[in-house]
């Protein structure tokens, strides 16, 4: 069963039909409007507008709300951490190794079947089918905090937060090399790069990427950061920190993979995310305390 909205713009606005919408319903996103628009649900005085038409005083906008389509994604009881949950969020603790979306190469056993199996119907459908509103996303080598919204109006407004940088993101790394400045600020655009198209690269056409980072601890060749970023493009933190000369350990993309602790995959955590609620507006702080591996590394370098 479709949704109908209907909008009378009440006023001489002249300014863009999908501005004019997300200024009027706060339920919809401006990438949901959009997105509607190109598929003909939104019609203004019976008629077809593209997102740049100009909203006249008088004007009958009518929105059209698909059904809901159920995803193909299948539940799988998979052991996920929950570090909080509520009806409009839940924010989970992803281990390593656990790819976040079913793709190409991972058709199943991911984080979103396993939230498909935790969250039953209560779901985001935000993206046209019923499905977790994956809202930000870490790599698959990387562990740590990653929100889930569990309806439409909680997936809009952490996606907003997300793009206004309202959320605060802190990770632990351990890098290689010994960095002599106590904190600083890695300011490099990040595009994908022209010689390998599997992997991120610095370049000067690509998007804006702002990594801060503030040294914890000092080791005999390592070195443990606490980093921050502003952005989150795509690999940003490791990208960075290989183009500075420091590494991630055991990123095998961004330096040669190898470290006398043969761990798998990089030493880097999604520690902490501070938000607002999406629904209440209440300041949210949680923490995911570092994988016992990471410690265990650790310990090796306190010895040696």
């Amino acid at each position: 069963m479709k949704i109908l909205k209907k909008i009378i713009v009440e006023n001489n606005e002249n300014i863009r039909l999908d501005s004019y919408i997300v200024t009027e319903d706060k339920d919809l996103s401006r990438a949901t409007i959009q997105r509607l628009l190109e598929e003909g649900n939104i019609l203004v005085n019976g008629a077809i507008k593209k997102n740049s038409y100009k909203v006249k005083k008088g004007d009958i906008i009518e929105i059209n709300i698909p059904e809901v389509k159920k995803t193909k994604i299948e539940a799988q009881d998979i052991p996920i951490e929950i570090v909080y949950e509520d009806n409009d969020i839940i924010v989970v603790n992803k281990p390593k190794g656990l790819v976040v979306h079913p793709a190409n190469g991972n058709p199943d056993g991911t984080l979103v079947n396993a939230i498909m199996n935790i969250c039953k119907d209560s779901l985001s459908g935000i993206g046209g089918e019923k499905r977790p509103g994956i809202v930000h996303r870490i790599d698959k080598d990387t562990s740590g905090l990653l929100i889930i919204a569990k309806n439409d109006k909680a997936h809009i407004n952490m996606s907003e937060q997300i793009k206004d940088r309202k959320v605060n993101k802190k990770y632990i790394a351990l890098v290689r090399g010994i960095i002599k400045e106590d904190e600083a600020t890695i300011n490099m655009p990040i595009a994908r790069s022209k010689k390998d198209r599997k992997k991120m690269a610095v370049d000067k056409d690509g998007k804006e990427a702002i990594t801060h980072f503030k040294v914890i601890k000092r080791y005999d060749n390592y070195t443990l950061l606490e980093i921050k970023i502003d952005t989150g493009r795509t690999h940003q933190i490791r990208v960075h920190m290989s183009e500075i000369g420091h590494p991630v350990i055991g990123d095998e993309v961004y330096s040669n993979g190898k470290n006398e602790f043969n761990v798998k995959g990089q030493m880097l955590h999604a520690k902490s995310l501070e938000f607002k609620h999406p629904i209440t507006g209440k300041k949210m702080y949680l923490e995911a305390d570092i994988p016992e591996y990471f410690k265990q590394v650790l310990q090796i370098c306190d010895n040696k």
